[in-house]
């Protein structure tokens, strides 16, 4: 028990996982990828995984931490949302209650998961009881929102996003009503950042399907990296919520990670010193 412990969902943009594994193979315990038995989204449309994916997975394995978790997770009677909570759930129990459970979507990229770890240690007590201290624990996502002819358009603001629990009583995908603990930690999202065929399909089969707004794509399609500043209010669902983006010169991700590193995106310390205050008083006769 206590070991670092990542999940990963295996659906249709399985090539993704390509990046995201590699970025925290080595300090963790063990990865579980988990696969839909039938090759079904939660929407219930069906997928393929092509075998030299399979060929990749055995290659690069080479410490045989990865565990391919197969079960029905499509329930046609659940939302969208619905069964991408249940199957992060069936998923974490597989991992084990008692060990830290990380869940990474494939299009996720950890800029220092063991700096992420070694901070996620300081918290190893939450591990003793996990019933009785139930806490979840935020990172920062920068947003990639679209590649241009040459680099990237991403959300000028770091944006938290929950990666890890000690008991998983989900509510909505991998987040808990319980406690966050906020870490100095940057992941790469590419969220949107795909071809408009891609990105359709993406919409109408994750949990967020029955939440975008009517005039979300209609945006993204228009935008650019010449006439980005022209445009307001970008989120899918909430459009005020990604106010501005911002631009990077590269759509190679090490340099990518090297610009964020550079820049004043990751100072982060006394935001998450005052958030971390605000959950402990929130939480504290709870």
């Amino acid at each position: 028990m206590k070991k670092i412990h990542v999940g990963f969902l295996l659906s249709y943009d399985y090539e993704k996982l390509k990046t995201s594994i590699p970025a925290v193979y080595k300090y963790s315990d063990k990865i579980f990828l988990a696969k839909d038995s039938n090759l079904r989204t939660w929407s219930g449309q069906n997928f393929t995984i092509d075998q030299s994916f399979y060929l990749w997975l055995n290659e690069f394995d080479i410490d045989n931490k990865i565990e391919i978790y197969e079960d029905d997770f499509y329930v046609p009677e659940l939302t969208a949302l619905e069964n991408d909570t249940r199957e992060r759930h069936l998923l974490s129990l597989k991992m084990g209650i008692g060990n830290w459970l990380i869940q990474v979507d494939s299009d996720e990229y950890f800029i220092n998961f063991k700096k992420f770890v070694s901070n996620l240690r300081k918290y190893d007590h939450y591990l003793e009881q996990p019933e009785k201290n139930k806490i979840q624990i935020a990172a920062f996502w920068i947003i990639i929102y679209k590649y241009t002819a040459n680099g990237i358009l991403y959300v000028d603001k770091p944006m938290k996003a929950i990666f890890a629990t000690n008991y998983p009583n989900y509510t909505c995908a991998r987040r808990t009503d319980e406690r966050t603990i906020y870490i100095d930690s940057i992941v790469l999202h590419e969220s949107l950042s795909r071809g408009e065929k891609e990105l359709a399909f993406k919409i109408n089969n994750w949990g967020h399907n029955a939440e975008v707004n009517d005039s979300f794509m209609e945006k993204w399609k228009k935008i650019d990296e010449k006439n980005y500043g022209n445009y307001r209010d970008f989120y899918y669902i909430e459009p005020e919520r990604w106010k501005k983006l911002a631009y990077f010169p590269s759509q190679n991700l090490n340099e990518i990670k090297s610009l964020i590193i550079n820049s004043n995106l990751k100072n982060l310390k006394s935001k998450i010193a005052l958030k971390n205050l605000g959950q402990w008083f929130k939480f504290l006769f709870k």
